[in-house]
């Protein structure tokens, strides 16, 4: 089972409505295990989404919450119905009569919205239903969202729960601001409880933001500067640290999924091995974490990370 949340160990949640839209497929289920840890951290609610024009679908085939708990070891074999309420957490399974993923998925947070999104992104063409799910949704919510690699390697293990997160990665520039990112990767690593691991802020070119973040104890952070191709050198230094997790502020502007094509951050998403947290700089979560971040005693700890250049090209 769980341990309750306290102020010693990890921050309050921030996150209360967790989606994760699904094609139901094999693919999706590494990203329906992050949602559903999201969830159970935060005792908050998750909603399974499915968007089809196809009759046939039925709830059967979503995937079983209380038995993948059971399986983790967090409920006992057997457990009753109401169990999941006795965790605290909400499961809401729908299913969509519509033929167009995106607009279903859209409809549904204008409607109802979401803390954290939780996307099964396809390396060969993002290809949920034969259409491009992913990127337009991320793009258009401008909610935090989590992009997990059905090709690649999540840090949640769908077969038991276990968390394997040792290394994040944060790619800084002077714009979006870096705060966002460097808080939500404290606040995430203290919500799971992990006492060790490394962060790695990157940046690319020679104006080196400046950046201040919170002591996490195990923890440590360094920077690394890079020069060349900005995608490249990301991807680069997540292979160099091995990264689990990268992490990265966005602006809808000129930052993640922009509108215009080819933009770093997206090109980052299409090439990762690991998972991709993208925090638009409007959404409720960068509010929630930086509000945070003024009344949190375990925020106000601030370090300057040691700098690593790259060697010359």
């Amino acid at each position: 089972m769980l341990p309750a949340p306290s102020e010693s160990n990890a921050p309050s949640p921030i996150i209360h409505n967790v989606l994760h839209p699904s094609d139901l497929s094999d693919a999706s289920w590494a990203a329906f295990a992050h949602a559903l840890k999201a969830a159970l951290l935060a005792r908050g609610k998750l909603t399974l989404l499915h968007e089809t024009d196809d009759a046939d679908r039925d709830w059967s085939e979503f995937p079983h919450v209380r038995e993948t708990l059971e399986r983790w070891g967090v409920l006992p074999a057997g457990s009753a119905s109401d169990a999941l309420d006795q965790l605290g957490i909400e499961v809401a399974k729908i299913i969509g009569s519509g033929s167009d993923p995106v607009k279903g998925v859209l409809d549904y947070l204008e409607e109802n919205g979401a803390d954290l999104i939780v996307l099964a992104t396809h390396h060969h063409g993002f290809d949920w239903l034969h259409r491009s799910v992913a990127e337009p949704v991320a793009r258009k919510s401008r909610e935090m969202t989590l992009f997990v690699p059905a090709d690649g390697r999540g840090f949640i293990s769908p077969e038991d729960g276990t968390v394997t997160l040792r290394n994040v990665l944060i790619p800084v520039a002077e714009q979006p601001p870096a705060r966002p990112a460097l808080l939500g990767a404290a606040r995430i690593v203290r919500q799971l409880r992990l006492t060790a691991g490394s962060f790695t802020i990157v940046h690319v070119g020679e104006d080196e933001p400046e950046c201040e973040v919170p002591s996490v104890p195990g923890w440590s952070w360094n920077t690394l500067i890079k020069k060349g191709n900005p995608v490249e050198a990301i991807l680069e230094s997540a292979q160099e640290t091995d990264a689990d997790l990268i992490i990265m502020s966005t602006d809808g502007r000129n930052g993640f999924l922009d509108a215009l094509r080819g933009s770093h951050s997206e090109r980052v998403l299409r090439q990762a091995t690991c998972p991709l947290l993208a925090i638009p700089k409007a959404s409720h979560a960068a509010a929630a974490i930086q509000f945070e971040e003024k009344s949190s005693d375990w925020y106000r700890q601030r370090e300057k990370p040691p700098r690593r250049s790259a060697p010359p090209m």
